[in-house]
């Protein structure tokens, strides 16, 4: 699936099944809280802290896609295409960061 369609697809359960878009600042709340739980999920699995038993029935791919929607809900709402915003960022990493990470030492 292309970015673009993902948008599609967002905006149409949206308009269908979700009747409207929350405010920005409600679904910067909600992105917030998604991004939140992968954090939580991360610390559990990745990180030193132990899992609680509610905890056990989480799905990391499940709360990643929750962010994704979110994000693509906020980029819907204030008229951003993702495919030329991360295009863009792409160009923008490549030349700024052209040499920082091969001569940074913490990466060999």
């Amino acid at each position: 699936m292309e970015i673009s369609e993902a948008q599609q697809l967002v905006d149409n359960w949206i308009k269908t099944m979700g009747i409207r878009y929350f405010n920005e600042l409600t679904n910067t709340a909600i992105l917030m809280e998604e991004v939140g739980e992968v954090a939580r999920i991360m610390a559990r699995q990745y990180g030193e802290q132990s899992f609680k038993k509610s905890d056990m029935e989480v799905n990391l791919a499940d709360e990643m896609a929750d962010v994704l929607f979110v994000l693509i809900c906020l980029a819907n709402q204030t008229g951003i295409d993702l495919t030329e915003a991360l295009v863009k960022n792409m160009d923008k990493k490549s030349v700024r960061d052209a040499e920082r990470h091969k001569n940074n030492e913490k990466l060999k």
